[in-house]
């Protein structure tokens, strides 16, 4: 690890006479390896290390000299008065060392601005025409950076430009058409009049393309595959536009070249990504590849086809992958099995005859990644298609009799433990994962543990039979196996479905992305007060995936699993602003606040007390170089409700939920809420607006069963005549509670 500060100290070597060339070499290497690890010099540090770096240019040795240039480059705009070396510079750039010559214009061109340009202007042309072709390029690519600086005096360099055109070296040529391109262009366009710009703008037949299009009948290879790919790359780039190139790629796959094969294939690849009607014209000469001697040809051809194929060649797909498949790399492996994951949800149907295929594959030889993917492929077909749930489920529980991944087996065990109490037959599983606490490490049997517990949580006919195996965990010789078993034989003796939620179904509802940072700040900072849980954010997917994850499968109606609201309650309760609202008399459907597509995704809950309303912001950043900390949603509220506080969530990392809360208080008699909008009048909603409150909102009653006693319902506080605009769906909640409070107040 390099200390910034002890490098700064060692390059006053710099100063000191005669030069030692080895050593001040190693020191620029060391700089520039902190500029690029993104290191922060300041100002005045920079300069120093700049100016004691002038004095190299004394020493002769061509690898220090070079090395200046380099620093030079990159210190060019964090140093103070970096034109001091513009004489050195120059003295390079016309000198008789070709070796000095290029470097020195590239680092002359990046420290000169607008002003210095002029001054410059001779050497550049003279370094345009220059018969050596490195000193030529340099001075063309550094024309190019000008540019965006001083296009004036570029321009006035065409002449050289057209005259390097002719050189003999390639890339000589490359550079110096891409210069008149540039000035040629811009040129036209400061003589088009307004109006001619617009034309050009809104024109759609484009003289660029027609030159690519034709590109594709040139007589060389080389040239006809990049006007293919270049065609399409093209943004919006329509089915007609892409059929000669697709026709050219297709007579590519035919080629005895393999690395035009590969080429062809791999593009054709990419288009079958946006684009799979478009290939489906070259199937044929696809499947003439599954055989290629060249292995990523092979791959890449039938990954095309599976993107391609339609849904009645998907038999004889899986057909032509067995033979193939055995003859690949693992990596190569992969691949297949990403396509064909993505191919089972596009044909749902076919799952029994992917299934059979991944589970042939699912006994071979392989690596951690190639097993990890199959699983992963089975289990997205055992959570979306119930018709292959059991058959997946019966591959899974196979492999886990000889896994010696212990992730995998644990993520098998969990799956089990979720899906397996759902299905006709949850007896016949238990067997896979009790020999899971017989034969594995400590890990897999943990997790074995859990799974047992949730079985018999969910199964009231398996529970004996669970207590008794969970009491033989309780022997284990690992102290996770035995505190989980004790645990949860504690839990499932008391046979409540709310504890049994809470402790086995739900498990830990915070954040664990939050926990982790909460817990390292409280080792950073030791104190006496023990460590709060209720300060850790509460984690977004339980919330709203818990109405799935806890349907009890028991035949006695009269028990039920939390519901959302229960567990809404549950949550607002954990943190301590709000503990004295009272009970949650309802709680909204998610709100979507923002589009999806936006660097942060919000939408709302709202939650209704008695005289509050808790808004819940689920957040969510998708920007991965952004790290959000105490984030909160500014609420402007109407002046009969009043915002008591904000929770803000502690960090919003990348792709990571946090969520924060406002607490408003309710108005005592709010009679202006849900009325009617004003005659000929619209609403409009911008997606980052919400409605703070509804007539629903305020209509609330207790349950008579529940309470004894049937509360007014609080709309109906005073005679008051009023309109409104309802829905169908609030329409019939209002009729609902209408009818209620009519059934318990009509006079005998």
């Amino acid at each position: 690890h390099l200390e910034k500060s002890a490098v700064l100290q060692e390059a006053r070597i710099f100063n000191e006479t005669p030069i030692n060339p080895r050593r001040c070499l190693h020191i620029l290497t060391k700089i520039l390896y902190l500029l690029n690890q993104g290191e922060h010099f300041g100002t005045t540090e920079a300069t120093e290390a700049f100016f004691a770096m002038t004095r190299l240019f004394q020493s002769n040795d061509q690898t220090l000299r070079r090395m200046c240039y380099l620093t030079i480059k990159e210190m060019a705009t964090i140093s103070e008065d970096v034109i001091i070396v513009t004489s050195s510079l120059t003295k390079d750039m016309t000198g008789k060392e070709d070796v000095y010559r290029g470097p020195a214009i590239r680092a002359l061109c990046r420290i000169t601005d607008g002003t210095m340009l002029q001054a410059i202007e001779r050497y550049m042309k003279q370094a345009i025409v220059d018969k050596v072709s490195g000193v030529s390029s340099s001075a063309l690519v550094s024309s190019l950076h000008m540019m965006k600086i001083s296009h004036d005096v570029v321009k006035r360099w065409v002449n050289e430009a057209q005259e390097a055109a002719s050189s003999d070296n390639i890339m000589v040529q490359c550079f110096s058409v891409c210069l008149c391109f540039e000035l040629c262009i811009l040129h036209l366009f400061f003589l088009l009049s307004n109006d001619a710009l617009c034309i050009f703008i809104t024109s759609h037949e484009s003289p660029l393309f027609d030159f690519i299009e034709s590109c594709l009948r040139n007589k060389h290879e080389m040239v006809i595959y990049e006007a293919a790919s270049a065609i399409i790359h093209l943004p919006n780039c329509t089915a007609r536009e892409l059929a000669p190139a697709v026709s050219v790629l297709q007579l590519f796959c035919s080629s005895p070249k393999p690395a035009l094969r590969y080429a062809a294939v791999r593009t054709l690849n990419k288009v079958a990504m946006k684009h799979p009607s478009a290939v489906t014209a070259c199937n044929l000469d696809l499947e003439n590849l599954i055989t290629d001697s060249n292995r990523s040809i092979a791959t890449l051809a039938i990954t095309t086809l599976l993107k391609t194929g339609s849904e009645s060649s998907v038999d004889r797909l899986m057909k032509q992958i067995s033979s193939f498949v055995s003859e690949i790399s693992d990596e190569f492996k992969v691949v297949v099995v990403q396509a064909i994951s993505a191919l089972c949800q596009k044909y749902p149907r076919k799952h029994s005859v992917m299934m059979t295929f991944l589970s042939n594959m699912l006994r071979d030889d392989g690596g951690f990644e190639y097993k990890r993917a199959i699983v992963d492929c089975i289990i997205s077909i055992v959570e979306e298609n119930p018709e292959g749930k059991e058959a997946g489920l019966a591959h899974l529980c196979e492999f886990i009799e000889d896994c010696e991944h212990t992730v995998l087996a644990t993520k098998i065990l969990h799956l089990l433990g979720k899906e397996g109490p759902r299905t006709p037959v949850p007896s016949k599983y238990i067997r896979f994962i009790f020999n899971r606490v017989v034969l594995e490490n400590e890990a897999v049997r943990a997790a074995a543990v859990s799974a047992l517990a949730k079985f018999g949580a969910q199964n009231e006919n398996l529970l004996p039979s669970i207590l008794v195996l969970l009491q033989r965990c309780m022997m284990d010789t690992d102290d996770e196996v035995r505190d989980r078993a004790t645990f949860y034989l504690n839990v499932l003796q008391q046979r409540q479905m709310a504890l049994n939620a809470t402790y086995i179904f739900n498990g830990l509802t915070v954040s664990v992305p939050g926990m982790e940072k909460a817990l390292h700040q409280y080792t950073l900072e030791p104190s006496e007060k023990p460590f709060d849980m209720k300060s850790i954010p509460l984690a977004m997917a339980p919330v709203f995936e818990q109405k799935a994850e806890i349907m009890f499968v028991a035949t006695k109606p009269e028990k039920f699993a939390p519901s959302r609201q229960d567990i809404f309650q549950e949550q607002l309760a954990a943190i301590p602003e709000f503990m004295d609202l009272g009970p949650l008399f309802k709680s909204s459907e998610p709100v979507q606040l923002t589009e999806a597509e936006t660097e942060y995704f919000v939408r709302c809950v709202k939650h209704v007390f008695t005289n509050h309303i808790v808004f819940q912001f689920d957040c969510t950043n998708t920007l991965n170089d952004q790290l959000l900390e105490k984030v909160t949603v500014q609420m402007e509220p109407s002046e009969s409700h009043e915002v008591l506080c904000c929770l803000p969530a502690p960090s919003l990392a990348y792709n990571q939920p946090g969520i924060c809360y406002t607490l408003v208080r309710l108005p005592d008699d709010d009679s202006t809420a849900g009325t009617n909008p004003q005659e000929g009048g619209e609403r409009s909603k911008n997606a980052s607006q919400l409605e703070l409150l509804t007539v629903g909102a305020n209509l609330w009653f207790f349950s008579k069963m529940k309470y004894g006693i049937l509360f007014p319902v609080k709309f109906f506080k005073g005679l008051k005549e009023m309109e409104f605009c309802l829905n169908t769906r609030t329409f019939r909640t209002y009729l609902f509670v209408v009818n209620l409070y009519l059934t318990h107040h009509t006079p005998a």
